[in-house]
């Protein structure tokens, strides 16, 4: 699960430096929501695993923020951290609102010298 989350945001991390006119890929910083259900560890050493198979990419860090999951009543509006039921009415009609992303929020690479 983990190798093929990573496996993505480096191709997509990739792609991004090459069309920039990158000579190597230095880091990514990416933000996962924590209902993804993908664990922290996994998800570093599978970057750096994919990171050390090609000299593009060698060396390259991943800053990574898991965003925890949070929910609104569908019947209070109240907005709260995800749970089954609604703090406040305690409701279960509820709305995940954050928890299940995965984005790449930056890329840093080298570039040639002009």
């Amino acid at each position: 699960h983990e190798l093929g989350l990573m496996t993505g945001v480096m191709d997509a991390a990739v792609e991004a430096a090459r069309e920039a006119g990158a000579t190597r890929l230095l880091g990514v910083k990416v933000s996962i929501g924590e209902a993804t259900e993908a664990v922290e560890d996994a998800l570093v050493f599978a970057f750096e695993a994919l990171a050390e198979s090609d000299p593009f990419t060698q060396g390259a860090k991943l800053g990574l923020t898991m965003i925890r999951p949070r929910s609104v009543c569908l019947e209070c509006g109240h907005e709260f951290e995800h749970n089954r039921f609604c703090p406040v009415c305690d409701s279960f009609a509820t709305e995940l609102l954050a928890g299940r992303e995965l984005q790449i929020d930056s890329i840093e690479v080298d570039l040639p010298e002009e």
